[in-house]
């Protein structure tokens, strides 16, 4: 295909318009996209929530992660159409008042250097304790599987991780 056939397929794209109804963090939100925009772009550029942040672009780093109707996703990957009354949580969500555990946690441990891969990991973190309240050391390696640290900071995201751990392990156990 050529250049020109390609650039007039994604104008023409670019001229439909979704109009999406979705929560982020809570609060309902209704905005006009192009159906191709990604959700990591709608939070940055329309919704102006940068704590999600844009490294490979192509679901590798785990900068990206949100939840979305409880799941990990890589907002790079998700497009706009998919966001449709869906209940989205950021990094910034995760902060009611004092900050969440997991964000203390990596404050309290340094688990983190640049910053870069900070929000993405504490979102893992987050899902990962969502899901099992004392993970095996596999299941942290594993549920940290798809987040890339350029800093090799890995040392604090891990006693972070095992202070999260400590502290559920250490909360009286509720039995149902």
């Amino acid at each position: 295909m050529s250049y020109e056939k390609i650039e007039k397929h994604y104008l023409k794209e670019e001229r439909k318009k979704l109009k999406l109804t979705f929560s982020v963090n809570d609060e309902k939100f209704t905005i006009t996209v192009s159906p191709t925009k990604r959700l990591v772009d709608i939070l940055r550029d329309d919704l102006s929530l940068t704590g999600t942040k844009v490294s490979c672009g192509i679901g590798r780093c785990g900068a990206c992660l949100v939840l979305m109707d409880g799941n990990l996703v890589n907002s790079c990957l998700v497009l706009s159409y998919q966001v449709q009354n869906a209940h989205i949580t950021t990094i910034e969500g995760l902060k009611k008042g004092d900050l969440d555990i997991c964000q203390k946690a990596f404050l309290d441990e340094g688990g983190f250097q640049c910053g870069y891969c900070t929000s993405g990991m504490i979102m893992a973190t987050k899902y990962l304790f969502q899901e099992n309240e004392s993970p095996t050391d596999c299941e942290i390696k594993e549920g940290l599987s798809g987040n890339l640290c350029r800093c090799t900071g890995y040392g604090g995201i891990y006693r972070a991780i095992d202070s999260i751990k400590r502290t559920l392990d250490s909360q009286p156990k509720i039995e149902s």
